[in-house]
């Protein structure tokens, strides 16, 4: 998850669950909340960023352990297509249950806003984790999680060739060619992480970081007219019953069902829910840079946690390793620093 749009995000209001940033009836939402909310402090800022991202680190290798636990094998896509469906029908639940209990009731969107959730359901569940969770079983932990962080640069370009959001300048463009850098660095090692690169492994990874770029530049709109975590939410719900639907239809089953494999989709489920949501409120009431400069920390908790978890560490370039996931944290720094004021 990061976006990048010169347009900064409505100050807003201290938040429960979004806390609505209420409405006249039938209108839109309006951004009158005060600069000093507890969402806009740095330490708040830093502190749930991190969360997040702590959380989305850890996708890639719960993901493969789930898959060797329930027995998928990387060429059964229905059933993970349908493992993909559980998990987010489960954070779809986790979102909107967590957001209802903070607020002592449960989050509701306008009709008028269901438009948005099959639109945002399509790129951020459906488009994005139907090639996601093909491509991860396809790659190792730790290249998939660097590739996937080509997802901030996707962003910037998204939003600003394609939804003009913001103006693609030199010091962005230069962004994007070091984190991309690292992205093709990571692909041309030896030994068994390999030289060259799978169209349905890391190929099909970037393709899902494509469809979370477009999801972003979403989001970003969407929030403005109607509460983040109620969409998150719903999409989640929306997006995560046609995955599971699909991959029933087409033979998808999840026959070695243990407690162990219970655990792994549990924690799935509240990476998406909590993590998303998380970040979806920090983006309506932050500037986009000051939240999406803390995405560095995707790639690195998540190779950490792939070498720790799926053994991957003994067998990895070490210093290779290491030069790519500097060359994408530098990029994404390059990306989100400042523009200097022009005298």
């Amino acid at each position: 998850m990061q976006r990048d749009v010169t347009k900064e995000g409505a100050p807003g209001a201290p938040s429960q669950c979004a806390q609505h940033a209420s409405t006249s009836e039938g209108g839109t939402e309006t951004a009158r909340q005060p600069s000093s909310s507890l969402l806009t402090r740095p330490w708040c800022v830093c502190l749930l960023a991190m969360v997040a991202c702590g959380l989305w680190g850890s996708a890639i290798p719960f993901i493969k352990i789930g898959y060797e636990l329930l027995g998928i094998s990387s060429s059964d896509i229905p059933s993970e297509i349908l493992f993909a469906g559980i998990r987010f029908m489960l954070a779809g639940c986790v979102a909107l249950t967590a957001c209802g209990a903070a607020r002592g009731s449960m989050p509701r969107i306008k009709r008028a806003s269901w438009g948005m959730v099959v639109r945002l359901s399509l790129a951020q569940t459906i488009g994005q984790y139907l090639f996601f969770y093909i491509g991860v079983s396809h790659a190792s932990g730790v290249k998939g999680t660097i590739i996937n962080a080509s997802s901030t640069f996707l962003c910037v370009l998204v939003a600003a060739l394609v939804f003009r959001q913001e103006r693609l300048s030199a010091r962005k463009i230069a962004g994007c060619a070091v984190g991309f850098a690292g992205v093709i660095l990571v692909n041309l090692g030896s030994g068994n992480l390999g030289g060259s690169m799978s169209f349905t492994g890391e190929g099909f990874i970037l393709i899902a970081a494509l469809c979370y770029a477009i999801s972003s530049s979403l989001i970003h709109v969407y929030a403005q007219h109607d509460d983040p975590v109620a969409l998150s939410g719903y999409q989640f719900l929306v997006g995560g019953a046609v995955l599971a639907l699909a991959g029933a239809v087409c033979g998808g089953r999840l026959e070695q069902l243990s407690i162990p494999a219970i655990g792994v989709i549990g924690w799935l489920a509240c990476v998406s829910g909590c993590a998303y949501s998380l970040w979806s409120l920090l983006l309506k009431y932050n500037p986009t840079s000051r939240v999406a400069i803390y995405g560095f920390m995707n790639p690195v908790f998540g190779v950490v946690l792939s070498a720790v978890l799926l053994d991957e560490g003994g067998s990895l370039p070490v210093l290779q390793c290491v030069v790519a996931l500097v060359l994408v944290a530098v990029g994404i720094v390059i990306v989100n620093a400042p523009a200097r004021a022009s005298r």
